[in-house]
């Protein structure tokens, strides 16, 4: 799905009123994200870490073996390089310590969204994911997705971004 080491952006400092849309992959893409105690127990440690940097997390969806994120800074020195950071040793952590099993690859992708890209947009397309893997026929059957800001119907609402937005570089 995502080969090699990503890089961050070298002209970019990951801190300020940003929004990212990340995606982390489990160990060797084992399907752990299953059942709702791995995911709340993971779901629970990110929710710890956007509090200690702060972020707000905007959408979410546990796919079995990875995990799509749409963040955003809370504060002008709020640093997405410390979120994440944060974020993955707390869950792996508490998920190694819960089920004995190491949780994530170490790299993981971000993306930082530009001005115009709608947020509600892009959170849709998250929540979407299950639905294009064919896991589910309708978002809202999925368990494990959902917003911290948002109901679900408000995302779904959401006017569909143009198709590609998330292949462009940058």
């Amino acid at each position: 799905m995502f080969p090699g080491r990503p890089e961050h952006l070298k002209t970019f400092d990951y801190i300020g009123l940003h929004r990212y849309f990340l995606t982390f992959c489990t160990f060797e893409r084992r399907r752990l994200f299953v059942t709702a105690e791995a995911v709340d127990s993971v779901r629970t440690q990110f929710l710890r870490a956007g509090n200690d940097e702060p972020f707000a997390v905007l959408a979410y969806c546990f796919m079995p073996d990875h995990l799509h994120l749409l963040v955003q800074e809370q504060s002008d020195d709020s640093d997405c390089r410390q979120f994440i950071a944060r974020a993955k040793q707390l869950s792996g952590f508490h998920y190694k310590k819960q089920f004995e099993d190491p949780l994530w690859q170490r790299y993981g992708f971000e993306r930082t969204l530009r001005s115009e890209e709608a947020t509600l947009s892009v959170a849709r397309y998250i929540l979407e994911n299950p639905v294009r893997a064919g896991l589910v026929s309708r978002v809202q059957d999925y368990p494990f997705l959902g917003s911290d800001v948002y109901s679900i119907e408000e995302i779904l609402e959401a006017v569909q971004m143009k198709s590609g937005w998330y292949n462009r570089s940058g």
